[in-house]
């Protein structure tokens, strides 16, 4: 799991999430100038409600039907104006929180792409997931909704507070005597509640990985009948959410019952001391009337106000969450003045220099490498599993940069070419195969964008992959399913190395290439690969040695370490580790074949 998010000032993330709107701050304009028509037009009601009670005043024989006729017509008038205008600032706050969670969408995606690998090895898919969607989600509604009734809400405060101290300044002190009060506690419980929202937000992340890995592996898990552990271990982490949504949303739900009851306080103080004020004949009974209700449209947003904190609480989350990926600074970045090269113009020389590497501290993977490879050399890299050999061409690749000693192509250190220069020069088959949700054809095309139909099919001709694609049934416009489940490794596989063979690369990196197929889809990649080979630097790593014979050199890895190296006859003549490498595949082989 990634690490644990930490919690940074509300004002700080309010602050950034700003800056998202300062080029919309015209269509902002017009909603608070809405906001503000709708509040005013709302705020005449209860004064033209009073001005309606006292044309009754002297009892309903002497009622003025005529004034009270023109009086109703304008609070219809002046009612309907505000529910246009708050529709009307819907539709263009609409416009404006989509567009910014879109170009906030953005950012966080195309922050993702330039991090380094090291990155995505902290956190798992789900995680990044939650952050893309979730956290973003609740930015999206907090800018839709609170934003909205926050402007609304603030302009609807003012104009009843000056309202009130127009019609009884006595009444108006007394109505906020529960006011800083619940201000206070407000400020408190929400301080506590987004801590709470960052933790429910985090689990929530958890239990979204799991659910992808889990579903992603689905076959091994019932392969190994581990239905069961895998429901306690999901169970486990949906308590943790429960027990986090629980505490997150009681603390929130205080503040609403709060406000109420301090806001009946407040009511009650009025209504007793306006009763007082009217037997005395200070003010009239539609004053009163009128009082009380901008004393609810005082009290009532500031409720609004205090109900929105639980969502915007949820949003200072989940934006802490995407501004912390935002502010990670990739391992792997173009040096000041990184030249630029072309794969047409490397001749493809490598050396590593001494090179020393660790994931983590103090745990070397790599210790002084030291290899050279010539131009259209054939470099095979053995030994057993987790002896470093993925590791040496993930550095080649700079998907992680070297402790100690350099890498250098064509004797330009790797560090100072740039990333994506560097990159294109190089083709790599993935032990993994990965194809993503599209057509065969353009998971081809894949390798060179501007590729046309005809370079796709020639690619797939020298993959051996044309005849297999030709019988699929929309031949190469067959969509690939998730995970290319519709295909058999062997077809996945050469699907990859077509992709790789279209980039034409300088320099070519074999990952396990032929080590997850059958030997006729072997012998078929093998004859492809030799064809793709020719004339250009290529790195193979495979665990069956015997695909490997005709390499120009072939380097021992062990613990880190090159223990040997050679042509194959050499290392076998040598008898070392190698020989025995060989020779218990060799007897392994004949074991099987016997039974």
């Amino acid at each position: 799991m990634g690490p644990k998010v930490r919690a940074r000032d509300a004002r700080g993330t309010s602050l950034r999430l700003l800056k998202y709107l300062e080029n919309r701050m015209g269509k902002l304009l017009i909603v608070v100038i809405m906001g503000l028509a709708s509040s005013l037009a709302s705020l005449a009601g209860p004064y033209l409600l009073g001005m309606a009670i006292d044309t009754m005043k002297d009892g309903m024989g002497n009622v003025n039907f005529e004034r009270l006729a023109i009086i109703a017509g304008i609070m219809v008038a002046f009612y309907g104006l505000s529910a246009f205008m708050t529709w009307l600032q819907s539709f263009i706050m609409a416009d404006i929180s989509q567009n910014t969670v879109k170009e906030l969408r953005k950012d966080l995606f195309e922050k993702l792409q330039t991090l380094s690998v090291s990155f995505f090895d902290r956190y798992t898919h789900g995680e990044l997931m939650s952050r893309l969607a979730n956290d973003i989600e609740n930015i999206s509604n907090t800018l839709m909704q609170s934003a909205m009734h926050m402007v609304t809400s603030l302009i609807t405060v003012v104009g009843a507070f000056v309202m009130m101290m127009v019609l009884s300044p006595v009444l108006t002190i007394i109505s906020l005597v529960p006011i800083p009060l619940g201000m206070f506690l407000t400020w408190k419980i929400s301080d506590k509640t987004r801590k709470l929202f960052v933790t429910q937000q985090q689990e929530l992340g958890m239990i979204n990985g799991y659910i992808e890995e889990t579903a992603s592996g689905q076959r091994v898990v019932k392969a190994f009948s581990r239905e069961e552990k895998s429901i306690k271990e999901f169970g486990d982490i949906n308590v943790r959410l429960r027990e986090a949504g629980i505490k997150a949303q009681i603390y929130s739900g205080i503040v609403p019952p709060l406000m109420n009851v301090l806001n009946q306080l407040s009511f009650a103080l009025v209504a007793s001391a306006g009763g007082w004020i009217v037997i005395r004949g200070a003010i009239t009974v539609g004053t009163i009337a009128s009082f009380i209700n901008y004393s609810k449209h005082f009290s009532r947003p500031i409720n609004d106000i205090a109900n929105q904190f639980n969502m915007i609480q949820a949003a200072l989350a989940g934006a802490e969450r995407v501004f912390e990926i935002m502010d990670e600074t990739p391992e792997i970045k173009d040096a000041p003045g990184a030249i630029s090269i072309a794969a047409k113009d490397t001749k493809g020389e490598v050396v590593f220099d001494n090179v020393s590497f660790a994931y983590e501290k103090d745990v070397p993977v790599l210790k002084n490498i030291n290899l050279k490879a010539y131009p259209g050399q054939t470099i095979a890299l053995v030994g057993p599993t987790g002896a470093g050999k993925t590791t040496i061409v993930n550095l080649l690749m700079r998907f992680y940069d070297v402790d100690n000693g350099s890498i250098l192509i064509d004797g330009t250190d790797i560090r100072k070419i740039k990333t994506d220069d560097l990159r294109r020069t190089l083709g790599m088959v993935l032990q993994d195969t990965y194809l993503f949700l599209d057509t065969v054809r353009e998971n081809i095309r894949y390798g060179k964008l501007d590729a046309t139909d005809e370079e796709v099919e020639e690619a797939a001709r020298l993959a051996n992959a044309h005849y297999f694609i030709h019988r699929l049934p929309d031949g190469y416009d067959t969509m690939i399913t998730e995970g290319g489940s519709n295909l058999s490794q062997g077809q996945r596989q050469m699907i990859t190395i077509a992709r790789a063979i279209l980039a034409d690369p300088a320099i070519l990196i074999l990952d396990e290439a032929t080590s997850s197929v059958d030997t006729m889809t072997e012998m078929k990649i093998q004859e492809a690969m030799l064809t793709l080979m020719e004339g250009r630097t290529s790195f193979v790593i495979a665990h069956r040695l015997s695909t490997i014979r005709s390499a120009d050199e072939i380097l021992v890895i062990n613990n880190g370490e090159i223990v040997e190296r050679g042509t194959h006859e050499k290392l076998l003549e040598k008898g070392g580790f190698y020989y025995n490498l060989y020779m218990s595949q060799f007897r392994d082989g004949a074991e099987t074949v016997q039974q």
